[in-house]
């Protein structure tokens, strides 16, 4: 028999150190990117930073059970979203939770009550032609005061946005020259208003709207206070912005903000509203086949056709800014075009649009017609106190825990306990960065439910560390050394170890996907945990092993290493004595 080559690998050993090595870079690479990325510590849930979380449910109208669709609701999501901002919310959380949930996570230091108002409501859209505009910005310190410099023809230059049907175009006074646009339009739009002169558009019967009344209908006061309302509006405040509208009815004029193709702030006074947003039956963002520029197209229902045409043919006949209608969404002016025709059925509105922001008016025009509303499924409010008990709490209990499976694996496995700790500190930091960097990254949020969850991860982990040593053992008692035990033992222990952690990993997604709310806290974590067992069972526990193995204090079987076979219950192979033949005697 040939003899074995010199330096010749036990089957199953591999290179140990690759494998450590790469583990270690990937951490090194998790740390440094979490302290470049600014986080260092976890993006912390609303149940432990304190808060207030809404869950809505959305319905569809009796009819329009496909409404409730990935698009319409990522529509009301964006929707809500102003809605929460519009509060001076900084670190609100919208988003979409299975196919008809929508989760809105608000922050400390929120008023309670008008979040929910905010977020439970229906969007409010109407169509009001535009009396008076002029910048919605601060005027720089030292600046003169606006005076009728300029003429109507200065306004309309530009190429903003264009309200247009059969090919006509008219151009949006909003996205003119900002020096000759605050001034000339200002001053037409209060003539208008005071002499009672502005445009008297009415929509449609339905009780809807009733544009009829212009700002001079309510006599001398009302006048006064809407334009002491006006001039005194700044537009980059967001509480001031917000309460602007407030209160105001459809049939009344108002006063609004809204932001230019420029993301320059402007601000109006809107007559009553002549269409509701509810006649829109489509509008989408298309690209126009002559120019080929993206367009948002606009379909309305008979109604809705019948007062659009009606004021579009009173508003072509005026000068800038009163010949535009002001899109007006939950009190904010989402786009103001100009008209130049009149415009019933269909409509275009053109521009400086670029897919997204055409997709996003599209988007909000759609939101005034779709046959949805939401119900509040649950509301949890938490103190900063209460939340900062809950993760002390849940920090204890982890702890209390770790230290259980630290002593239980020191008292029977003795030395390699060593291993399966430093096992542990490798998960843990491992899991701790990829938490943290998840927080900016999808949004992450550690929550109570995903504190269990890595707790119960402790015992997974230390699972599989268990299986590993216990089919090592197995080896040993067979009568194998500690090299060719763990070579042998791998590949029994990896089979069972893949197998638990594949059952786990399943129960979690399972419960990720059938769940909503805090409980996907817990099946993320659960997941994510599981899936990090196997990275370190296979980078970092098994190379560890086996390098240790070669070691004395481990490979001798000393009593204190795990490895004792006197206390492993090994018996020392049976020798068999020679058998000796007899002699045969010798004849004489």
């Amino acid at each position: 028999m040939a003899a074995p080559k010199k330096g010749r690998r036990q089957p199953g050993q591999g290179r140990p150190g690759r494998a450590l090595a790469l583990i270690l870079i990937a951490l090194v690479a998790l740390t440094g990117g979490m302290f470049l990325s600014g986080h260092t510590t976890p993006r912390l849930g609303i149940d432990l930073a304190g808060g207030t979380s809404i869950t809505l449910q959305a319905r569809s109208e009796p009819g329009q059970e496909s409404a409730v669709n990935q698009t319409n609701m990522n529509t009301a999501v964006g929707i809500i979203e102003r809605r929460v901002n519009g509060l001076g919310v900084s670190e609100a959380e919208v988003q979409t939770q299975g196919t008809d949930h929508i989760i809105v996570n608000i922050p400390k230091g929120t008023n309670e009550k008008q979040a929910r108002e905010q977020v439970g409501t229906t969007a409010q859209l109407f169509f009001r032609p535009v009396l008076q505009l002029a910048s919605g910005e601060p005027a720089p310190e030292g600046s003169p005061s606006p005076s009728a410099s300029g003429s109507p023809d200065e306004a309309e230059q530009g190429d903003g946005d264009k309200a247009t049907e059969g090919g006509d175009k008219a151009t949006d006074g909003k996205s003119g020259e900002p020096e000759a646009t605050p001034t000339t339009q200002g001053r037409a739009a209060s003539g208008a208003l005071k002499a009672d002169a502005t445009p008297s558009p009415s929509g449609s019967d339905d009780g809807k709207a009733d544009p009829t009344p212009s700002p001079s209908a309510s006599e001398g006061g009302a006048d006064e206070a809407l334009m002491k309302k006006f001039e005194a509006l700044t537009c980059t405040d967001t509480e001031e912005r917000t309460d602007a509208a407030e209160g105001t009815k459809p049939s009344e004029p108002m006063v609004g903000c809204g932001q230019n193709s420029a993301g320059q702030w402007e601000k109006y006074i809107l007559g009553p509203a002549a269409v509701a947003g509810t006649e829109i039956e489509d509008a989408s963002a298309v690209i126009d086949e002559r120019t080929g520029q993206w367009i948002v197209t606009m379909d309305f229902s008979g109604k809705g056709a019948d007062a659009f045409s009606k004021i579009t043919s009173e508003l072509k006949t005026q000068q800038p800014p009163m010949n535009q209608f002001g899109i007006v969404l939950d009190g904010e002016v989402v786009s103001a075009p100009s008209v130049q025709t009149t415009l019933s059925k269909s409509a275009q509105i053109s521009g400086s649009f670029t897919q997204e922001s055409s997709q996003e008016l599209a988007n909000m025009l759609s939101y005034g017609a779709l046959p949805l509303s939401f119900v509040e499924e649950s509301v949890t409010s938490v103190t900063a106190a209460l939340g900062g008990e809950q993760l002390e709490a849940g920090l204890i209990a982890g702890g209390i825990g770790l230290i259980l499976v630290i002593v239980y694996l020191v008292v029977y496995y003795r030395g390699l306990s060593l291993i399966a700790i430093i096992s542990l500190l490798m998960s843990a930091a491992l899991t701790y960065t990829i938490m943290v960097l998840l927080g900016p990254a999808i949004g992450f949020a550690l929550n109570l439910p995903a504190v269990c969850g890595a707790i119960v991860a402790i015992g997974i982990t230390a699972d599989s560390f268990i299986v590993f040593f216990e089919r090592v053992r197995d080896e040993i008692r067979e009568g194998r050394s500690l090299q060719p035990a763990v070579a042998r033992g791998w590949p029994r222990a990896r089979r069972t170890i893949l197998v638990s952690d594949f059952v786990s990993f399943l129960s979690a997604a399972v419960l990720f996907v059938v769940t909503v709310g805090k409980v996907q806290g817990f099946a993320f974590t659960l997941g994510l945990t599981t899936l990090l067992d196997v990275v370190v069972v296979f980078f970092f526990t098994k190379p560890l092993l086996t390098i240790l193995a070669r070691k004395k204090f481990f490979a001798s079987g000393h009593p204190w290493s795990g490895l004792d076979p006197k206390r492993l219950g090994v018996k020392p192979p049976l020798r068999r004595a020679r058998r000796t033949v007899p002699a045969d005697p010798k004849e004489a």
